[in-house]
């Protein structure tokens, strides 16, 4: 497989050690740690901002310093998946110019992206924002329509590139690798994490590339 290695947010967690000074931002980064963890359980109940500062030793009162509220500890882990994704995806246009080999390369980062950080994947699917501010998902959807978007224009490149016919219809596939894209993730997170989404990926790429 070739995709971009997928950076985690730390998978060492919550676990880092006190001391009498933080770096700025420490804290704050150490809170998103130790969100990201417990979204990894896979029981998957609703995460209170009371068993966040439990788990981080700290009093509710010190969560609010850092964030304002939960809905923005959840924005700012979707922050760290744009950033993170969109990135990737500026690296693989970048370094690839065959258009096909984009949209393969992408997917791929994508999969291994939700491998890499399990508990982002509830996020992407949406499952942790079930109960939270509707903007969230509303962020999410957007990332997904953004995510597509960056599909139809490696396949129009493709295209251009003559790897694909004239008379493919190149936002019906689009689409067609986001639902793929997504319903990995979703199984993945569905299955407690242990249906990988890159399962059969080689075989099922060449389905959605042909």
């Amino acid at each position: 497989m070739d995709s971009n290695s997928a950076p985690a947010l730390d998978p060492t967690h919550g676990n880092v050690p006190r001391t009498t000074t933080r770096r700025p931002g420490e804290r704050r980064l150490q809170i998103l740690q130790t969100l990201a963890q417990m979204l990894e359980e896979p029981r998957g109940e609703r995460i209170t901002t009371a068993a966040l500062a439990k788990r981080l030793d700290v009093s509710e009162a010190a969560l609010y310093r850092h964030f304002a509220s939960k809905a923005q500890m959840f924005e700012g882990l979707i922050e760290f998946i744009e950033e993170t994704v969109f990135g990737l995806i500026n690296q693989i246009n970048s370094s690839e110019e065959n258009g096909i080999a984009q949209a393969r390369r992408i997917i791929a980062m994508l999969l291994d992206f939700a491998q890499t950080n399990r508990g982002m994947t509830r996020v992407l699917v949406g499952d942790a924002l079930v109960v939270e501010d509707e903007r969230l998902q509303e962020r999410m959807n957007q990332m997904m329509d953004r995510l597509e978007a960056s599909f139809r224009q490696s396949l129009k490149l493709g295209v251009a590139q003559t790897h694909l016919s004239e008379g493919d219809d190149i936002s019906a596939r689009a689409n067609c690798i986001m639902a793929f894209v997504m319903g990995r993730w979703a199984r993945f997170a569905k299955s407690g994490f242990r249906k990988e989404p890159l399962e059969y990926f080689d075989a099922q790429v060449l389905l959605l590339l042909a």
